[in-house]
């Protein structure tokens, strides 16, 4: 028996590696939009895998508001909610009320069963630059980073990546930094994120989801980071339409 449990999981767990070092799409953290983003990039015959430093994919949006797990999307939202067959209750006007637990563990059921791989535990230190385009990742194990071991990574080719590390925008601030590039923002670097300002942030998450660089395209809390715009706190709309805004840009850009 225990031959048999080691030796299935390291041979399919590696060939899992293997089948995933030259995608389409390689996404930089699992949180809610990075999953949609994901799940309609897959759902296309994309071959997309998301890296994720944390042992659970699914960000912020596990905890709810300061625990209590309970989240808000506003309607215009709602259409994505159906297609990932997650219940909501109408609270107040526009507003509609959510089980974190459940949106959560949705949003990652439906994602692999569309097709995507999420590995789970990676660190993503840097990106693959080729004539002048992000062409992949570099990536380590999450608890290389913790421990700030001096370990080789290794590297995942893609046609394009996505930034959707959250609030760190780390993806972006390693890419800018170490090549002195402009990114296409305001200042040509990462502005940061402004205050909490709920319904300026809703409308920004969408309108900053772009390519902000050829092959680096942002989405989430992450595109408010990179672009200088407000965050949002635990109300999920804009997160999850610019997940699937993203996925809508790349497949026009890729194919």
């Amino acid at each position: 028996m225990e031959q048999i449990t080691t030796l299935g999981i390291v041979d399919s767990y590696y060939q899992k590696l293997k089948d995933n070092l030259f995608i389409d799409v390689a996404i930089v953290g699992g949180g809610p939009s990075a999953l949609v983003a994901a799940y309609y990039l897959a759902k296309l015959q994309k071959k997309v895998a998301i890296f994720e430093r944390k042992l659970a994919p699914g960000g912020g949006m596990w905890g709810g508001g300061m625990m209590f797990n309970q989240i808000v999307v506003q309607s215009e939202a709602l259409s994505i909610l159906d297609e990932f067959k997650i219940s909501y209750a109408l609270f107040k006007d526009n507003y509609y009320l959510v089980d974190s637990i459940e949106s959560t563990a949705s949003l990652i059921y439906h994602t692999i069963h569309a097709g995507a791989k999420v590995f789970n535990c990676y660190s993503v230190e840097d990106i693959v630059l080729k004539n002048k385009k992000v062409s992949g990742i570099v990536v380590n194990w999450g608890t290389v980073h913790d421990q700030g071991l001096h370990v080789d990574p290794l590297v995942v080719v893609a046609k394009c990546v996505i930034e959707a590390t959250g609030h760190s925008c780390e993806v972006a601030k390693v890419l800018a930094k170490k090549n002195g590039i402009k990114l296409h923002t305001e200042t040509g670097g990462v502005v940061g994120e402004k205050s909490l300002a709920m319904e300026q942030a809703e409308r920004s998450t969408i309108e900053n989801t772009k390519e902000i660089y050829p092959g680096l395209y942002v989405c989430g809390m992450a595109a408010n980071g990179v672009s200088g715009d407000f965050r949002m706190g635990p109300i999920f709309g804009g997160m999850l339409m610019s997940g699937k805004k993203v996925a809508e840009i790349i497949v026009k850009d890729i194919t």
